[in-house]
């Protein structure tokens, strides 16, 4: 299995053609199939379904695919890192969930950047657990999260702020009377939560001890990994969600927040592999992020 030809399959896959694929790719669409077929006869599995008008994957191809992106994101980055061992610059790649406090960490890299205009940043947006998967791989050097981490596989900065979680609604439901929100009022309440609010070892300790409820006995109605998408089924008044604070704009909208009591907070804290090799970006970006934390 070769580099190169792992790329020429990424390619079909994203173009869905052969001769669209040949085409990006310099080669003659006969060359280009040829070399897919040996990759699935090298796997002893069919990766491409050939129709007419289009190509898709099998299920193989699709895991192939996604192993494909990150093994080539891998050689990009460690490249990159190669290239310019020497100076301060190259990639810098953060896996973040949703949080205000954010914006302290691009305030860093940016003052960072401006000391070395070298460096770039990539932002990769997902849940923690997608974060800390991500992580593990390698296709991230540094995880904003939050949640107990395992001290064995990781280092962690902890950040010197926290978001405080409130109840997204309709301005028209019934809870939007209240000034604030207790665990009883939520009980028999449709509910959308977090998938980490459903998992263990997460910031979900913290919102499943102030339910005071196991998860069985509450009226669950969904879940979701990002609050957009969750503000939208609220919107159309599938349930209530709980949230951390500041992430959705209510203002002039048919959407409220609302406070929980007693008040229940979540602290971020930016996470690395515990046995990482930094880049000399990296190394910088980090003491920048420690020098921060402690002013």
């Amino acid at each position: 299995m070769e580099l190169r030809v792992l790329k020429y399959f990424l390619t079909v896959a994203q173009e869905e053609s052969f001769s669209r694929a040949a085409e990006k790719l310099h080669l003659s669409q006969p060359t280009l199939s040829r070399q897919l077929k040996d990759l699935e006869h090298e796997f002893g599995k069919q990766l491409l379904i050939r129709e007419p008008r289009r190509i898709l994957l099998t299920e193989d191809g699709q895991l192939l695919r996604r192993r494909t992106e990150e093994i080539l994101s891998l050689v990009d980055k460690t490249t990159n890192e190669l290239l310019r061992s020497e100076e301060v610059s190259g990639d810098i790649r953060i896996g973040a969930g949703e949080s205000i406090h954010f914006a302290q960490i691009m305030k860093v890299a940016q003052r960072l950047r401006q000391k070395h205009p070298g460096l770039r940043f990539h932002i990769i947006t997902g849940d923690g657990r997608t974060t800390m998967t991500r992580l593990d791989r390698g296709i991230i050097d540094f995880g904003f999260v939050y949640g107990k981490l395992d001290p064995a596989k990781y280092k962690e900065l902890p950040l010197p702020v926290h978001d405080r979680w409130v109840l997204l609604m309709r301005k028209e439901d019934e809870l939007a009377q209240k000034d604030v929100i207790q665990a009883k009022d939520l009980w028999q309440s449709p509910l959308l939560l977090s998938r980490q609010t459903l998992s263990n070892s997460t910031h979900g300790d913290e919102m499943r001890n102030w339910l005071e409820r196991p998860l069985e006995q509450l009226n669950i109605v969904g879940s979701y990994t990002l609050i957009y998408n969750a503000s939208l089924m609220v919107k159309e008044g599938m349930g209530y969600a709980l949230s951390l604070d500041g992430l959705i704009n209510t203002e002039g909208t048919s959407l409220c927040t609302r406070p929980l009591v007693p008040a229940i907070f979540a602290n971020p804290s930016i996470a690395w592999k515990k046995n990482q090799i930094f880049s000399k970006g990296s190394k910088a970006f980090l003491a920048a992020l420690q020098e921060n934390a402690t002013t």
